[in-house]
């Protein structure tokens, strides 16, 4: 056999080693442009190309990867959930999800708005602090939706609140905690 047909058949192999190895390593480290450009495909160009670009560190403090100037601030998908879920929210809805994530009641009377147009795979639709699918916690999948944060009790009353619901139209999720919200599926 001729030695360059070896060798490169031995540089295919190593190449396919170091892809099976290296790479799946580098995945669950992203660079910061990595964030940036996922946290950026949660809400429509105009928005997220001004937006603030936040990631969690190691040690679950947010870290800013680009200050913004719109008022919105946009967060890359989270690597622990087990699909896409990058999230842009106003600043209402940053202090609502703040408040969520803190176990706070969240503030009031102030309304936010968040996209989250990559959808979500990964969310318990009755308990807000689900970190997994287990029996009766309705786990659910939702396409593309913009979210409707913090209003008024009443406004919710008007949306279905099924545990179950059908995520092709708006519905409320977490209905009777202080974090439900307004699910609006958009295509």
């Amino acid at each position: 056999m001729n030695s360059t047909l070896l060798f490169g058949r031995r540089s295919s192999i190593a190449l396919a080693l170091l892809a099976a190895v290296a790479l799946p390593a580098l995945a669950r480290t992203p660079t910061d442009a990595h964030l940036i450009a996922s946290a950026q495909r949660a809400a429509p160009a105009a928005i997220a190309k001004n937006a603030t670009i936040v990631a969690m560190d190691a040690g679950g403090k947010m870290r800013t990867l680009r200050q913004g100037n719109n008022g919105f601030t946009c967060m890359p998908d989270s690597p622990s959930t087990p699909g896409p879920d990058p999230m842009c929210m106003d600043a209402n809805a940053l202090a609502w999800a703040r408040a969520w994530v803190g176990h706070q009641p969240p503030p009031a009377g102030k309304i936010g708005f968040m996209y989250m147009l990559q959808g979500g795979t990964d969310a318990s639709n009755t308990d807000p602090y689900a970190t997994k699918p287990k029996s009766g916690n309705h786990w659910i999948k939702t396409g593309a939706h913009v979210m409707i944060v913090g209003a008024d009790a009443g406004f919710y009353d008007q949306y279905p609140k099924s545990a179950d619901p059908n995520t092709k139209m708006p519905y409320v999720m977490w209905a009777g905690t202080p974090y439900q919200h307004l699910m609006v599926p958009v295509q």
